[in-house]
């Protein structure tokens, strides 16, 4: 038993400790309420539970039908999708944001996810926040079968403003080596299977607040014309996940899918060329699907141009699968994709025709489908 001067020792430490502003306490109050929601993530792989040094989790390969295991990590945030959840006071969405983001990042190598491990860094971490926070990423790590390991909390006093905080995630997923997906079967004559985003993501943020809120001074009560919600719940719009389209296309046999790309920052014109073989380009139809109103907005309200719409958002694509030109319907038709381009010879660029298409939806522009059918 420590003797009364440590005792007091300890309390001075603490109360000079808080007066800094880091409440440990209140640290540990946070901390006490995390398991209960964590420990639904958990399965038989995950060995300890929550308030450990690290997070334990013993992988059961044979059982996943792995051969060759090859681990796959990620780590993410969100970005300034967060000053959205600040200004709105709603951060029930934010958590799941960020396990989706790394889930999908990870599931374009072929890799499923196992663990997920989190990181929150605020000036004064508010209780009913937190809970908010950690109970969106429990869900998300739920719904994709990926174990809630660990996490940290961090209160920073000077470094963060009132109110705000920030996140980050790390996710580790495995794929069996021989079921890699790299880029090395892409080629010529391939087909583009795009998959619809639900808006912007986590991507394009600072730009979309600054030429909504700032420029075009909408409120994100306010519904704009051509939205069908406001523009808060248009911009807090949960990041899709795609691992429902990786395990459907997976029935249909391991060599349908020849590579994937998550659109993210840098949308299509920068994102696909990670995975194209130096001798391909990917030819992408902008005319094949709808460019949803939000990214139209954008685009009108701050006068951008369209091709650097193209860098900046997913534009309406969240993922692009690439298949051989037989499999091009039956997966269009399994994932609820469309078809958007082909893969043609190249140099590891992206081709887009028309450069400027923000609003056409595929049967306007019969000068460019047509085009893409010679290619």
């Amino acid at each position: 038993m420590p003797s009364p001067s440590k005792i007091l020792s300890k309390r001075s430490s603490t109360s000079s400790y808080a007066k800094a502003g880091v409440d440990v306490a209140l640290g540990n109050r946070l901390k006490s309420g995390i398991g209960q929601l964590v420990r639904p993530t958990h399965g038989a792989e995950v060995l300890g539970g929550i308030g450990g040094f690290g997070g334990l989790f013993r992988p059961d390969f044979k059982g996943r039908k792995i051969k060759d295991p090859v681990l796959v990590s990620s780590v993410d945030g969100v970005g300034t999708k967060l000053k959205i959840a600040f200004a709105t006071n709603r951060h029930d969405t934010i958590g799941a944001d960020l396990v989706n983001h790394c889930l999908n990042d990870i599931a374009v190598t072929g890799a499923r996810p196992l663990f997920f491990l989190d990181y929150i860094a605020a000036e004064k971490l508010e209780p009913t926040v937190l809970r908010q926070i950690i109970t969106g990423v429990a869900r998300a790590c739920k719904a994709a079968g990926c174990a809630l390991i660990g996490g940290e909390t961090a209160q920073m006093p000077g470094l963060y403003h009132p109110g705000e905080y920030d996140l980050a995630g790390t996710i580790v997923g495995v794929v069996d080596r021989k079921q890699l997906l790299d880029g090395s079967r892409v080629t010529v004559g391939d087909s583009l299977i795009g998959l619809p985003s639900n808006g912007l993501h986590t991507n394009g943020y600072s730009l979309a607040r600054k030429v909504l809120l700032e420029t075009m001074k909408l409120k994100l009560s306010s519904r704009p014309q051509g939205l069908t919600t406001t523009l808060e719940a248009e911009l807090l719009k949960v990041h899709r996940s795609y691992l429902p389209a990786f395990e459907k296309v997976a029935t249909l046999g391991k060599k349908t899918l020849h590579a994937a790309a998550h659109i993210t920052g840098g949308g299509l014109i920068d994102n696909l060329p990670r995975i194209l073989p130096s001798h391909c380009d990917a030819f992408i139809d902008s005319t094949s699907w709808k460019i949803p109103a939000i990214f139209q907005l954008i685009a009108q309200g701050g006068s951008i141009d369209p091709l650097e719409m193209y860098r900046v958002f997913n534009m309406g694509i969240g993922m692009v699968l690439v298949v051989s030109k037989e499999n091009e319907k039956q997966v269009a038709k399994l994932v609820g994709g469309k078809i958007i381009g082909k893969i043609i010879k190249g140099t590891g660029d992206v081709q887009l025709e028309p450069a400027n298409c923000l609003t056409h939806s595929g049967k306007d522009y019969k000068k460019t489908s047509k085009s893409l059918g010679k290619l």
